[in-house]
């Protein structure tokens, strides 16, 4: 399902998204009609739209443009993308007033219980990192360089040498007194994120690599996979099956979420 604002996207349309990849998006998991998260989500959109766009997103009509695009349940669990974005953005004048349209793509969700990660170490700051832009190609480029080099993605340090973040994830550590630690530094806001902070002790520090090895167990979490552990960073192994890391995934997957 790829619609604008409510009907069938066609190519004009698309063509300045692929062109200029200047907008904003929110990615959400739809379970039986519901969303973990969903005013966070929408929370998001309507900030991200502000500082990309400098104008105020309808978040009530993003809803239902969302709603819209979603089968009745019962049905599989899908991940929904939300992308703001503007088809008649002037590459030569993006300051000019904006007019962001709102465009919904779904796919089905992966298998639960993804396999444990492997991740490599790798100097990123994304552009702008509170906001979600759809400016990938930084991101992707260093996931492809941490593949090349054996592992599954790429974890980002920042210029100082501590750990942020990964490309589409924020990572989470636990410490000897199994407190989840998030690390203290620039990295995108996350709603999943968000959501476990309120379902575990937790703080937040700086975590440099070496520091990251010596945890007794690490995840990432988004919203199309919630708690996923960590199995290895840099080749050095971490435990999986760490009690926190499963009472956190059970627990996240017990939210009933919002209905759209």
């Amino acid at each position: 399902m790829t619609e604008l604002d409510g009907t069938p996207a066609g190519a004009d349309q698309l063509r300045a998204l692929a062109l200029t990849n200047y907008g904003h998006f929110s990615t959400l998991r739809v379970e039986d009609g519901r969303v973990r998260g969903l005013a966070l989500h929408l929370e998001r959109l309507a900030r991200d739209c502000r500082a990309v766009f400098g104008t105020d997103l309808d978040t009530d009509r993003v809803r239902d443009l969302v709603r819209r695009a979603v089968p009745a349940p019962p049905g599989g669990p899908l991940v929904v993308r939300v992308t703001v974005y503007d088809p008649e953005l002037d590459l030569g004048r993006p300051a000019a007033p904006a007019t962001p349209r709102v465009l919904v793509t779904t796919r089905p969700a992966g298998p639960p219980g993804p396999p444990p990660l492997r991740l490599r170490t790798l100097t990123h700051v994304r552009d702008r990192p509170a906001v979600k832009h759809v400016a990938l190609f930084g991101v992707l480029h260093a996931r492809r360089a941490a593949q090349l080099q054996g592992a599954d993605d790429a974890l980002f340090t920042d210029r100082d040498g501590r750990v942020t973040e990964g490309p589409t994830w924020n990572v989470g550590f636990v410490d000897a007194a199994d407190r989840v630690v998030w690390p203290e530094g620039e990295a995108l806001p996350g709603v999943t994120m968000a959501l476990l902070r309120g379902l575990h002790a937790h703080t937040t520090a700086p975590v440099t690599p070496a520091e990251a090895l010596g945890m007794r167990a690490a995840f990432v979490s988004n919203a199309a996979v919630g708690v996923r552990e960590v199995a290895s960073v840099d080749g050095t192994p971490l435990a999986t099956g760490h009690p926190v890391v499963a009472a956190l995934r059970s627990a996240y997957r017990d939210l009933p979420g919002d209905p759209l």
